[in-house]
């Protein structure tokens, strides 16, 4: 497989997180006693850890086209899951409508949320892992993987959490805590993952050397 097609694969993997999430979003999961998260949470960890490996190894501008083409993938999705809905059921499956309205439909303030969160967290770890990799170059990975997810993460969850329950909800904090851990967590874990792809093979390493002039 050669450079552009791994892009290719990575940019098909985001994008499909991206909807995977948004349609896992209704399912409730526990860690622990204390940590109740949507199951989409465990899905999206997967964007961040793709764009970082597309900084890394394509450049910004690329992470940022990701980012685009993710938010495009979004929005189609929620058309066409919408579309499905309009659709008339068959009278000997309606039962089927009410658990797909249950589990596809989507509220207008969780979209906008979702969105907002999205774009707004997804930029910001783009402009941090570019600005920590101007100051290390190719040292310290692993700094500029887990300080840039650790803080979109943050406003990712922040803005969803304020956007989709404000007034809804009396302990914002406690959701956004909660959440916020869980994929902290996810984030420290998948740090092996970055380095596995985002390894220079010899013969990378070779084509980067200066070739000296022969007598």
């Amino acid at each position: 497989m050669n450079k552009d097609q791994k892009l290719i694969l990575l940019n098909v993997i985001f994008a499909s997180a991206l909807v995977v999430a948004n349609v896992i979003a209704g399912k409730l999961v526990m860690f622990g006693e204390n940590f109740t998260v949507p199951a989409a949470v465990v899905v999206y960890a997967v964007t961040f850890l793709i764009t970082d490996i597309v900084h890394e190894n394509y450049g910004k501008e690329q992470a940022k086209q990701t980012i685009i083409f993710g938010f495009i993938a979004q929005i189609f999705a929620s058309i066409m899951i919408y579309f499905g809905q309009l659709l008339p059921v068959a009278p000997f499956a309606a039962e089927s409508q009410a658990a797909y309205e249950t589990l596809l439909g989507q509220n207008a303030r969780f979209v906008l949320a979702s969105l907002a969160a999205y774009l707004s967290s997804q930029f910001v770890d783009v402009f941090v892992f570019s600005t920590l990799k101007k100051l290390t170059q190719t040292r310290f990975k692993w700094l500029r993987n887990n300080l840039s997810t650790a803080i979109s993460q943050l406003i990712d969850t922040m803005v969803f959490i304020t956007i989709a329950f404000i007034g809804n909800v009396p302990s914002l904090w406690v959701m956004i805590l909660s959440q916020y851990v869980i994929k902290l967590g996810i984030a420290v874990l998948d740090t092996p993952i970055f380095y596995l792809l985002t390894r220079k093979n010899r013969s990378q390493k070779q084509t980067t050397q200066p070739v000296r002039a022969t007598s």
